[in-house]
C-alpha cells in the first residue's frame, strides 16, 4: 500500500515540476525539504502527532515554507497533510527523485557484496551495468553484507540480479528439501 502510494503522490509531483518546467529546480528544493526534515525530527513528529489538526499543521507548513520553497511545492506539501500522507512523504520524494534520475539518464544503482570490493571491481561492476543498461551514468550504493557469503547482488530500482552464495545454497536447500518430501 505504501508503495502505492507513494508512486501516486510521487507521480503527481512529478507531473507538476516537468508540466511546469521547473524539473530541475523542483528536484533541488526537494533534496533541500529532506535534509530540513531529516535535521529536523522535532518537526517530523509534530506533523505526524495526531492531537495536532489538520489545520494547524498546514499553517505550519505554510509558515515553514511559502516564499523559501516554489509555490508548487509548499502547495504539494500542503495537499500531503490534507490527505494524511505525511508519513509517506520520504517514499514520494524517493519516488520523484527517481523518475528525474531516470528522465536524466542517470542510474540509482544498489550493490552488495560479501567484502569491500576494491576499485578495480567496482569499475568492472559498473561497466558491466552500463553495458548491460540505457544509463548514460550511474549512481552506485556499496554495501558490505558478510552473510551473503560470496558473489554479488545488484539492484536497480525493482529488478535484483542475485548471484550470492547464500542464494544459491538456499535454493539447493530448498530443492533437497523438495526431493526428500517429495
Amino acid at each position: 500500500m505504501a508503495k502505492l502510494v507513494s508512486g501516486v503522490y510521487g507521480e503527481a509531483l512529478y507531473e507538476t515540476a516537468v508540466s511546469s518546467g521547473k524539473s530541475n529546480d523542483m528536484m533541488e528544493e526537494v533534496v533541500a525539504v529532506r535534509k530540513i526534515l531529516d535535521d529536523n525530527p522535532d518537526f517530523k513528529r509534530l506533523m505526524l502527532h495526531p492531537s495536532i489538526s489538520k489545520e494547524e499543521k498546514k499553517g505550519i507548513v505554510e509558515k515553514t515554507f511559502r516564499g523559501r520553497v516554489m509555490d508548487e511545492l509548499t502547495g504539494f506539501l500542503l495537499t500531503v497533510v490534507e490527505k494524511e500522507r505525511f508519513k509517506e512523504l520520504d517514499s514520494i520524494f524517493d519516488f520523484f527523485t527517481d523518475r528525474i534520475k531516470a528522465d536524466r539518464g542517470i542510474g540509482v544503482v544498489y550493490i552488495t557484496s560479501p567484502m569491500d570490493l576494491d576499485k578495480s571491481a567496482r569499475m568492472a561492476v559498473e561497466s558491466k551495468i552500463m553495458e548491460t543498461t540505457s544509463y548514460a551514468t550511474l549512481e552506485t550504493h556499496y554495501t558490505v553484507d558478510p552473510s551473503i557469503i560470496g558473489g554479488i547482488v545488484i539492484r536497480i530500482g525493482d529488478r535484483v540480479a542475485d548471484a550470492s552464495v547464500k542464494t544459491r545454497l538456499d535454493d539447493l536447500t530448498s530443492r533437497l528439501l523438495d526431493i526428500q518430501l517429495g
